[in-house]
């Protein structure tokens, strides 16, 4: 009982933080593109992930983690492909309407409930299936407003897609496989993922922007808000490993629509931004949805715990956000390392 107590409390933490912290680093950077004008978000992205890694490499060197060793092709890989996945959002939001590179967001959970159903042989309730509908149509309603297509875009936001849903699936599989943590994941992957954008992401921003991040006059307002907006992305960073590895790419996905939520909310309160019924109404179907998806999940791990048997031959995925399951000694390892 103090395992599994131990267990949700780490679980309800990462989710905590994955929620404060990203809800506080895109307020900080719309601020920091919107109203101070620094475009840059590739190349910002970039040194995020170089604040992040130097960040670890400090903790690890004062001994509050322990490094582990892996493999050094599946790590360059898997942050190669993270680096890319983010590359290709920029690229998909700077060929596509708002609306468009909303309705790309909102594909990542079908697109990766298909992957999980037919590479992990993951299987998904019918009950699931409707929570996440409802999730999906919700933030829709709130977020969509117009739906340009273009060929280029298209094929752009179909990449991010499936970069961007491989490279979470790989982050639960990875952490669960090789009996490693969120934060030694992050730790070796980070530099790759790092290098790959800071050298595309000049080339990215400038392709997009029509201007040179190297030739930008940078005021002290300026480079105080990259400063708070690397030092709130090793928050970020970190939150994503812990939640995906702790729950499943898909839970992570529903809290990312949340977070959307919020976002649209703490824009209307803070930065008075515009707000409507249908806003509103959106955001009342999507709260619903999570809640839904929440305890239909809760439901089905109840059952699993009450059939020792079938819950070994059934996959653990899809933990809600207040999981009541036992996990086994992969994520307990897990648990203790980060």
């Amino acid at each position: 009982m103090g395992e599994m107590s131990s267990f949700q409390l780490g679980v309800i933490g990462a989710l905590f933080l994955s929620v404060a912290s990203s809800v506080s680093i895109v307020i900080c950077n719309k601020a920091l593109m919107s109203n101070l004008g620094f475009p840059f978000a590739t190349t910002l992205t970039s040194w995020h992930l170089m604040v992040t890694f130097c960040t670890l490499h400090a903790a690890q060197r004062f001994n509050l983690f322990e490094n582990k060793s892996i493999d050094v092709k599946t790590v360059m890989l898997f942050g190669i492909l993270n680096g890319v996945s983010i590359g290709f959002l920029n690229l998909s939001l700077g060929f596509n309407s708002i609306g468009f590179y909303q309705m790309t967001k909102l594909a990542i959970i079908p697109f990766t409930v298909l992957l999980e159903t037919v590479f992990l042989k993951k299987q998904f309730s019918q009950k699931i299936k409707l929570s996440l509908f409802l999730l999906l149509v919700g933030v829709g309603i709130a977020s969509i407003t117009d739906l340009q297509l273009n060929f280029v875009g298209t094929i752009l936001s179909l990449l991010a897609i499936a970069t961007t849903c491989v490279g979470q699936i790989l982050t639960n599989t990875i952490q669960k496989r090789l009996n490693v943590s969120s934060t030694q994941l992050l730790y070796q992957s980070a530099p790759f993922q790092a290098a790959i954008l800071f050298v595309s992401g000049p080339l990215v921003d400038q392709f997009l922007t029509k201007q040179n991040v190297f030739a930008y006059k940078y005021s002290p307002i300026v480079l105080a808000f990259i400063i708070l907006s690397c030092i709130i992305s090793v928050s970020v960073n970190f939150s994503t490993f812990l939640v995906i590895g702790k729950t499943s790419p898909v839970t992570y996905q529903v809290l990312g629509h949340l977070k959307t939520c919020l976002v649209l909310a703490f824009g209307y309160t803070l930065l008075h931004d515009p707000f409507t019924d249908r806003n509103i109404l959106g955001i009342l179907i999507a709260i619903f949805g999570m809640g839904l998806y929440s305890y239909f999940c809760t439901q089905e791990n109840k059952k699993k715990q009450a059939d020792p048997l079938e819950c070994q031959m059934k996959d653990k995925e899809d933990k809600p956000f207040l999981a009541h399951e036992k996990e086994g000694h992969e994520f307990k390892s897990s648990d203790k390392n980060s």
